[in-house]
């Protein structure tokens, strides 16, 4: 059996994240900044630019995500931090009208992203990642952790690279909540964890 584990991204680690985001799907062109600036502006940064600006939110702290490592392999991601860093959540309509939670409240945080290297797959690892950025989170002072899950048994078919946001069923298992649902194929979903 594999040996995982899970670690914050720091700026040693920064290699390792380039590995993990490079596995497969819009990880290695996004470089994990999707949700950390609105459209225009991501549409006007190159992939340089991009993985520049993920280095300096790693390097500058605190880290925003996690790393799972298969047998010291990094072979997962997941953004996990305060929502209101994350400001294209806040602008993409489908969040913004239906969150409970307002949306300048340091205290609720954010899993806005997944990627598993291909070969790291059907392995569980998503959960295991969500499982260690809900203790992250509690950690730091998060009060509610909201995330954006994709529901592929809704009847419209999914393409493995919309599956970024995680499936409603990883998230189910860990205790979160459905708070709404405004496509049939996404819901919005809620864990407090100030118990």
């Amino acid at each position: 059996m594999a040996h995982v584990r899970i670690e914050p991204v720091t700026a040693d680690r920064f290699d390792d994240a380039q590995h993990t985001l490079s596995g497969g799907g819009d990880g290695r062109g996004c470089q994990c900044q999707w949700w950390m600036m609105p459209n225009v502006e991501f549409e006007k940064t190159t992939l340089e630019q991009r993985r520049e600006l993920l280095r300096g939110e790693i390097e500058t702290g605190p880290p925003p995500a996690l790393i799972a490592y298969v047998d010291d392999e990094p072979a997962g991601w997941v953004r996990v931090g305060p929502r209101t860093r994350q400001v294209r959540l806040a602008r993409t309509r489908n969040f913004a009208a239906h969150s409970e939670e307002t949306w300048d409240d340091e205290n609720v945080w954010a899993v806005s992203c997944f990627v598993v290297r291909r070969e790291h797959r059907q392995q569980g690892l998503n959960a295991q990642l969500l499982a260690a950025a809900v203790d992250y989170a509690r950690s730091r002072g998060a009060r509610v952790i909201e995330a954006y899950p994709v529901d592929p048994g809704s009847g419209r078919k999914k393409a493995s690279n919309d599956l970024y946001h995680g499936v409603i069923s990883t998230f189910e298992e860990a205790g979160f909540r459905e708070v709404a649902r405004p496509r049939p194929d996404l819901a919005i979903v809620s864990l407090d964890v100030s118990r």
